[in-house]
């Protein structure tokens, strides 16, 4: 089945731009940044619509188009870290902003609240790759294990697994803050 060209592009980014947004915002963690990689999504959508082939769902490509747009993004942010580290290292950078620590947390339920978002999206992206993007599309953006196997080009056995292990690694990760935070 090949996507209808006669059918209003614009009604396909009204149906998707918001769960395509909050995929890329659940990688990036920015959101000017994730409205970038969107806009960046629809447009390989427009580009490449000829090439769909209709063999899982329309949103099932679009959403892969989003993932992948998305970890591509994180990738490369990496590698600037990385360079800008190795930089500081040889004395170049300012080093006095890398060494700041995050404020204290505040007892303000809010404020604990966004403490433990933060550490749970940290410890989210230290899962490998497969991991953290089945876990993401499953407790993030709510989709099934059928849909995420569509989206990742993988059985729903595979799916099912990578969302196990990834849970059973957050687990570990985070069983010693909320030892102590609870």
């Amino acid at each position: 089945m090949r996507y209808d060209k006669s059918g209003s592009f614009e009604g396909l980014v009204k149906l998707h731009q918001d769960q395509v947004l909050n995929t890329c915002f659940r990688f990036v963690n920015n959101r000017d940044d994730a409205e970038d990689l969107a806009q960046d999504v629809f447009m390989e959508v427009y580009n490449s619509i000829d090439s769909f082939r209709g063999e899982a769902k329309l949103s099932s490509w679009i959403y892969r188009i989003a993932v992948n747009k998305s970890l591509d993004f994180v990738r490369k942010k990496k590698r600037k870290k990385r360079f800008a580290f190795v930089l500081s290292l040889s004395g170049f950078g300012d080093k006095e902003k890398e060494l700041q620590l995050p404020a204290p947390a505040n007892p303000h339920t809010d404020l604990e609240q966004k403490e433990r978002i933060h550490i749970l999206n940290q410890a989210i992206d230290l899962l490998p790759e497969n991991q953290k993007v089945a876990i993401t599309l499953s407790k993030y953006e709510g989709f099934s294990n059928k849909e995420i196997a569509e989206i990742m080009g993988t059985s729903f056995s595979a799916v099912d697994s990578l969302i196990h292990r990834a849970k059973n690694k957050l687990q570990k990760k985070l069983h010693h803050f909320y030892e102590k935070h609870l």
